[in-house]
């Protein structure tokens, strides 16, 4: 196929593909993250279709589905955010009682720390 040529099927290919873009993406909001469990999943599936679709011919059609898989990613990596900055939080509590040898906070806040933090690491 000559240059010429297959600039030509790329640009019309492309001419299609936008307005799909706009059209598809507009409303798709990706699948939530309500809970901190819910993003770990969604992280976890939604980077092995990436992946998937990263190791093929990134068509228009692929570039489609990788920009609407990023809304799923961006919500679970957001979720995440906020769940760690909780975990900061309150793993603060816990090192600051622990200055004060406050031990009924220690134990506590540091069994909310453990068991928020296993959610995403064992």
């Amino acid at each position: 196929m000559t240059n010429l040529r297959h600039f030509t099927v790329v640009a019309a290919a492309l001419l299609i593909a936008v307005p799909a873009f706009a059209s598809d993406t507009d409303h798709f909001k990706g699948e939530p993250s309500h809970t901190l469990e819910q993003a770990v999943t969604n992280l976890s599936q939604y980077n092995k279709k990436l992946e998937k679709v990263l190791a093929g011919d990134l068509s228009p059609e692929a570039m489609n589905e990788v920009h609407q898989l990023t809304y799923t990613l961006e919500n679970a990596l957001q979720k995440l955010d906020d769940e760690i900055d909780e975990l900061e939080e309150t793993l603060e509590k816990v090192h600051k009682a622990s200055e004060r040898a406050d031990a009924d906070t220690v134990r506590s806040a540091g069994k909310q720390y453990l068991t928020n933090s296993r959610k995403i690491v064992q």
